[in-house]
């Protein structure tokens, strides 16, 4: 469990890395765009991906990985 969840994390470090290496004029303008949001636009966003985290992790462990 413990080395999925190191697995898990490493991959998002890379994933989260790579973006800001090969695009960070665009990772700017995002952080700009969601500055102008509204605190709840956010929040709904952050809840949005939680949701959608869990259901790729759920999915993942019914198919067996």
């Amino acid at each position: 469990m413990l080395a999925t969840g190191a697995l898990a994390l490493g991959l998002v470090l890379i994933v989260e890395g790579l973006i800001y290496a090969l695009a960070p004029g665009i990772v700017d303008r995002m952080l700009e765009a969601m500055r102008a949001m509204p605190h709840e636009t956010r929040r709904l966003m952050g809840l949005a991906a939680i949701a959608a985290g869990l259901a790729l992790v759920w999915i993942a462990k019914s198919l067996g990985a």
